[in-house]
């Protein structure tokens, strides 16, 4: 794994609280829980979402770190969050929620060797089984960050 796409990642995994912290710095407590017709996800509930693929992926890559190759059950965070109570809470309480989380498996990242991004696991219950390695979930965490940063990012203009 080239160190380059390794950086990468890992700034970008970084990057996810941080931005999330400027867009909302402003905005009242209320307004990040308001829903509307156009936008059916309060900013909350995004952040809920975001602890829910947290949990899920950074466990699974956890596990893929851990253990040799492991063949473990696709768990969607869409499933997971109805277990939690992530919603409910109130969007500070969920920020730094999600925040420390991040900043635990950011430091299992930049303890792990260039090599140790290549570990994998074998993921059951996705079409026809699927193999994922410590990088590629990192990364697809990180896009999927992306969106839904992009997302609070216009929640927070809609509701100042």
């Amino acid at each position: 794994m080239a160190q380059q796409e390794i950086q990468s990642a890992i700034a970008a995994l970084a990057d996810t609280p941080v931005r999330i912290s400027k867009a909302t710095e402003n905005a009242s407590p209320s307004s990040l829980h308001l829903r509307s017709e156009e936008e059916a996800w309060s900013v909350n509930d995004v952040i809920a979402h975001l602890r829910a693929c947290a949990d899920v992926w950074g466990s699974s890559i956890e596990k893929m770190i851990s253990l040799d190759h492991p063949t473990m059950r696709y768990v969607s965070p869409r499933t997971w969050i109805r277990k939690k109570t992530y919603r409910d809470l109130p969007f500070a309480a969920n920020l730094a929620a999600f925040a420390s989380q991040r900043l635990k498996l950011l430091d299992l990242l930049h303890g792990l060797p260039a090599d140790g991004w290549s570990r994998g696991a074998m993921f059951t219950a996705t079409t026809r089984g699927r193999q994922q390695t410590v990088h590629s979930y990192a990364v697809r965490l990180a896009e999927h960050e992306n969106g839904h940063c992009q997302q609070i990012e216009r929640l927070v203009e809609l509701y100042p």
